[in-house]
């Protein structure tokens, strides 16, 4: 069966968080939590790095939405469940459908960050993953010096598979970085 076909469910809820698909209109709680968060996110994440205009976010969200009706990528938007403020975005990425084997990323608006969001989101979207989608492999990578995200997937008792060293180039351009590659797997 082709991906487009594949029929699950677009949104996750949990105790705290609302995790859905993300739709047009989106962009403008996006760019303003990039905006908010962009000193901490543009040390890790290519779309921080330059100023985006609010019409670029939205067309980015749009393409977003796009692919992930296709299920070519899976972004998900996490808004706070009682009061709907967005608080980041995760989702899964690099899709194998032959393997079922995907990447989870994320990021927060550091507004909101310390009060356990992404961990609770991830969880959610792993078990998502493995329930619905019948996942054989999600990975999750990490830049070796991002503490915050690595202290994420520690919590949530994903396995360090290995460090693939001098395997990026820091965002800024200035130095070769490795890479954690954690995974959880079914059997």
């Amino acid at each position: 069966m082709k991906p487009i076909l594949f029929n699950f469910p677009h949104e996750i809820y949990t105790e705290r968080l609302y995790i859905r698909c993300p739709l047009p209109g989106d962009g403008l709680v996006v760019h303003e939590s990039i905006q908010a968060s962009r000193p901490e996110l543009k040390q890790w994440m290519p779309f921080a790095k330059n100023e985006q205009s609010k019409d670029e976010v939205e067309e980015n969200i749009r393409e977003a939405h796009t692919s992930f009706l296709k299920r070519e990528d899976l972004r998900l938007h996490i808004f706070h469940r009682e009061t709907g403020v967005f608080i980041g975005s995760s989702g899964l990425h690099k899709i194998d459908w032959d393997v079922r084997k995907f990447e989870i990323g994320y990021w927060i608006d550091s507004r909101y960050s310390g009060f356990g969001y992404i961990t609770e989101a991830v969880k959610a979207i792993t078990q998502f993953a493995f329930k619905e989608l019948h996942a054989k492999r999600v990975e999750i990578r990490c830049d070796s010096k991002n503490d915050k995200s690595m202290r994420v997937i520690e919590r949530l008792d994903f396995p360090l598979e290995g460090v693939l060293r001098n395997e990026d180039v820091s965002i800024d351009g200035t130095e070769l970085r490795d890479t954690c590659v954690y995974a959880k797997v079914s059997r």
